[in-house]
Formats: structure tokens, sequence, C-alpha cells
């Protein structure tokens, strides 16, 4: 008798509780708030991506994946906010992976994930652009609250755990039975190997 496997107990118990459970239009409302928030924190470190926005103000981009989505407007700042509902948009984007599971794998290695785009090949040239060349100082913001040395402390942990969870991805849910392989300690800086 085959069992399924964890990954698509996973992925389905996702969809079952992502259909049961949905949020209240309010807080699907401020979530994509706070999205646009933090999508403008990282363009304003960018001045080559505000002058590229700047050039598409008034355009609407929308993206989905499973039953979320979310519709981004270009301003004449160059920045985002949230776009109308009324309003056609000129690029459509959607998320072709379903599965969280392959998704956060493919995100871990690395790799885009397949997207179907639908519109204006100029503005989906310049997501493209944004999506190649924007990029998040994590490291920098928390040296901003909290100091340098802090901050370099924290962003070392924050790589070292998203290599452990990259490693974890790479070997899959399936490489050992559950409970068959035995927890490695931790190292710690000038210990050897092995």
């Amino acid at each position: 008798m085959a069992s399924p496997s964890p990954v698509s107990f996973f992925d389905q118990l996702f969809d079952r509780v992502g259909r049961a459970l949905q949020p209240p239009p309010w807080m699907v409302h401020e979530m994509q708030h706070r999205l646009v928030l933090l999508l403008n924190h990282v363009l304003q470190q960018e001045p080559e991506a505000q002058a590229r926005l700047k050039r598409q103000a008034g355009r609407l981009v929308e993206a989905h994946w499973r039953h979320f989505n979310v519709r981004l407007l270009a301003t004449p700042a160059g920045l985002l906010d949230l776009g109308p509902t009324a309003q056609a948009p000129d690029l459509t984007l959607t998320l072709t992976e379903e599965s969280p599971w392959a998704l956060a794998q493919s995100a871990l290695r690395g790799e885009k994930p397949a997207v179907r785009i639908a519109g204006d090949v100029q503005l989906a040239a310049e997501v493209q652009w944004l999506v190649d060349h924007v990029r998040w100082d994590l490291e920098e913001d928390l040296a901003r609250v909290f100091g340098d040395a802090p901050a370099h402390a924290m962003g070392g942990a924050m790589r070292r755990m998203a290599e452990a969870i990259r490693q974890f991805v790479a070997r899959g849910p399936a490489a050992a039975p559950a409970g068959t392989a035995a927890p490695t300690p931790p190292s710690t800086p000038g210990q050897a190997g092995g």
C-alpha cells in the first residue's frame, strides 16, 4: 500500500486550511498595506529603481498565487501603492507553482519561480529588472536600530539559519526515514570539525 508523501500531505493541508480559514477583508487589506510599506522601504534605498518606476507611473501590476492576489500601482514618486480594483491591470503575473513546499524549495535554491505573464511587455521588462537588481539589505536596517556589531551578529545567524534550511530542503523530506537521522551537535567557532 503506497502512503502519500509528507510533501503532498502538507500541500493538501495548506490548501484545505487556506480555503477554510480565509482572513477577513480588512486583514487582507492591512497585510497588503504592510507589504507596500516594506517594498517602498526597499525601493527608497535604490534610486535607479525609483527612476524606473517613475517612468511607469499610473501603471497597475496584479500578482496572483493560489487564492492570494495583490494589485500594485506605480506612483509618480517612483514608489508603489495599492491599486484600485476598478482599474484593469496593465500586467498580470501568476505564480504557476501551486505547491508551497516546491515554491519554498526553489526559492531557497535561489531559483525564480515559474510565472505566467500577461500584458504590457515594457512594464514586464521593468518588473524583471526590479526583481533582478533590487535587494533588501536587512543587516543595514538592523544596524540602524541595534548598532553595527549586533546587526552583523544577527545577520550572520540569519545566514547560517538560511543555509541550514537550504541544506534541509535540498535533501528533501524523504531523504531519511523519520526518527533515523542522528542529530548533529552545533559547532562553535574555533571548534575542530569532524
